[in-house]
């Protein structure tokens, strides 16, 4: 009866605030099913790209993109003049001229950065501008310690009328039109998940002083694929390649970064200049650990990928069916290779057809 008496004298203030408490937790409820729906639709979706997919991954703040605006940037890609360097950019030069001008693509002009020091047959081909590399014995047979050296003589002595730039691979095709994906002094990147910068926190504190704040400030990038302003670059890469020479004089670095060393060394001498990038995890696909093309813009193609007849994946053997770019070290793939068994996923069957394209209408290929 107490209890009764009490409640029935509760005030109208009292009732409407139960009421609102009780629609609260019942909002949150229903959020949080439909959260949880979301997230594991999204766990599905995510490889396919699917309509809960968010390629961005990490978005500095106040970042705003004017809507409708081109910005279009300059692709350039560092090479040599090795035969297995040569095939690959004249396949990524054919599909980059697919795409350059199709609706939604924000690609300018083309430079092949030629870092072997004198011209090859491939300069009427492809447009090219030659630079020096670095004095003989500097690299220590790893090659790709000229990247960062070839983009900074490349930066000093070439007219680049765009004020973007896209470094690029030899092994990289385009498979859908690119937007530029950076927004003004915050290029965009792609998330490599074996670069770690803070499980080498020790190593990095050599080239990234506690000044400059946590190792986690250093992108999880490399220089590739990456849009960024050409004048930012232009203080970056002079960085960038000093990081690159220190880190192969030092034993420690060299042995914990092994053949990613030089993308360190990027991620490095950016975070260096308080550069923070725009990760965009549908800048490319890496078959064949990727199975969808979705809406990615870029087939990275430096995985070997091999088969059984039943379509099944035999990572760290030779295939009965296979693709893997260095089979072709000495000579280009022949023209119209076989398809992969049923049951492939499509981002290596698509890889094969558009090697197939360009190789059957590359004039002279197998030359």
């Amino acid at each position: 009866m107490i209890v009764r008496k009490n409640m029935g004298r509760a005030s109208p203030l009292v009732l409407v605030t139960l009421v609102l408490g009780f629609c609260f937790a019942t909002y949150n409820l229903v959020t949080m099913i439909m959260h949880s729906r979301a997230i594991s639709k999204w766990v599905e979706d995510d490889a396919n790209g699917g309509i809960f997919f968010d390629p961005v991954i990490k978005m500095p703040e106040n970042v705003r993109k004017p809507k409708n605006a081109r910005l279009p940037f300059h692709v350039a890609v560092t090479a040599t003049d090795a035969t297995y360097s040569q095939w690959q950019c004249r396949i990524m030069y054919y599909w980059y001229k697919k795409k350059k001008d199709l609706p939604g693509s924000d690609m300018g002009g083309f430079t092949r950065i030629l870092h072997s020091g004198s011209p090859d047959n491939f300069m009427d081909e492809i447009p090219t501008i030659v630079v020096d590399p670095l004095p003989e014995g500097l690299d220590r047979g790893y090659i790709v310690l000229n990247r960062p050296w070839a983009f900074v003589q490349w930066l000093e002595k070439a007219t680049i009328e765009e004020d973007y730039i896209l470094m690029a691979e030899p092994d990289h095709i385009f498979i859908n039109p690119l937007p530029n994906l950076a927004s003004g002094g915050f290029p965009a990147a792609f998330p490599f998940f074996y670069i770690k910068p803070a499980d080498y926190g020790k190593v990095l504190r050599k080239f990234f002083p506690e000044e400059m704040g946590p190792v986690t400030n250093i992108d999880p990038i490399g220089n590739s694929p990456v849009i960024i302003k050409k004048d930012l670059l232009k203080k970056i890469a002079p960085t960038w390649m000093n990081v690159s020479l220190k880190m192969k004089d030092d034993p420690e670095a060299d042995e914990a970064f092994g053949w990613v060393l030089e993308m360190y060394a990027y991620a490095v001498g950016s975070a260096l200049h308080g550069v923070q990038h725009i990760l965009r995890k549908d800048f490319m696909l890496q078959p064949p650990w990727d199975f969808e093309i979705g809406k990615k813009f870029i087939i990275h193609y430096t995985y070997g990928c091999d088969y059984n007849m039943k379509g099944e994946l035999m990572y760290g053997e030779i295939g009965e069916w296979r693709f893997d770019k260095r089979s072709f070290l000495r000579g280009p793939p022949p023209r119209n290779l076989s398809l992969p068994p049923p049951g492939v996923p499509e981002s290596v069957v698509t890889l094969v057809k558009m090697v197939n394209e360009a190789t059957a209408n590359i004039p002279n290929w197998e030359a």
